[in-house]
């Protein structure tokens, strides 16, 4: 596929700005016409294109498995999160012991990927949110971090996901997240600033509220070594 120069420089400027098209991940309508299986064997194939043009021995111990391992590495694992059938199932529960106030899951691990470039996004979310009558277990909030952090990602998009996720598993709009992360093709490439990183919050109901937000905001600053 040929891009003319104008189009290859518009596309580039766009991918070192961080530009995200949609709250949405961009699926085409077919994305699941055809089997994981069958998706490993075709980027096994495309893999192998790749490395072999880059002038690699493919014929070497050490890199005549590689192919297989990014395909399998792509569907099984970093990219899952595209995979509707994978959605966290966010069991709810009725808070029969009436909490009021916000609850906060701090330090999340997120591991994601970049969709400009296809390099590591590594950081932490915090969430909160204030029940309305429902709670969600705690390691489900993890998993809706998880699994909206397995696929090409732009870290705005991934912010507005988690908590677009619990509000519609709890039913309330006071949710919120803030995410700090770090973009690999900031510090390894381009302008390689390792210092550098990233934050992005979404909030929503209660928690635009610049009391709330500030009581939110103040909990993640919080100690918690132990």
């Amino acid at each position: 596929m040929k891009i003319d120069k104008a189009l290859e420089d518009h596309f580039e400027e766009l991918g070192n700005d961080h530009a995200s098209s949609a709250a949405e991940t961009p699926m085409r309508k077919d994305a699941f016409e055809i089997s994981d299986d069958q998706k490993i064997e075709q980027i096994e194939s495309q893999v192998y294109n790749i490395l072999e043009t880059l002038g690699l021995d493919l014929t070497d111990d050490s890199l005549r498995g590689t192919p297989r391992r990014v395909a399998k590495m792509f569907v099984k694992e970093i990219f899952s999160g595209l995979n509707p059938d994978k959605t966290p199932k966010a069991s709810t529960f009725s808070n029969k012991y009436k909490y009021g106030e916000m609850l906060v899951e701090k330090n999340i691990t997120v591991y994601s990927t970049c969709e400009h470039h296809l390099l590591p996004i590594v950081g932490r979310a915090h969430i909160a949110y204030i029940s309305n009558g429902s709670v969600v277990g705690l390691s489900k909030m993890n998993r809706i971090v998880d699994y909206y952090a397995k696929r090409p990602q732009v870290q705005e998009r991934l912010t507005m996901q988690v908590v677009q996720e619990l509000q519609r598993a709890l039913g309330t709009k006071d949710v919120a997240c803030v995410i700090d992360a770090k973009h690999l093709c900031v510090n390894s490439r381009g302008i390689r600033d390792i210092e550098s990183s990233t934050v992005t919050s979404e909030f929503g109901g209660k928690f635009k509220e610049p009391s709330v937000k500030r009581e939110f905001l103040d909990y993640i600053k919080l100690d918690t070594d132990f």
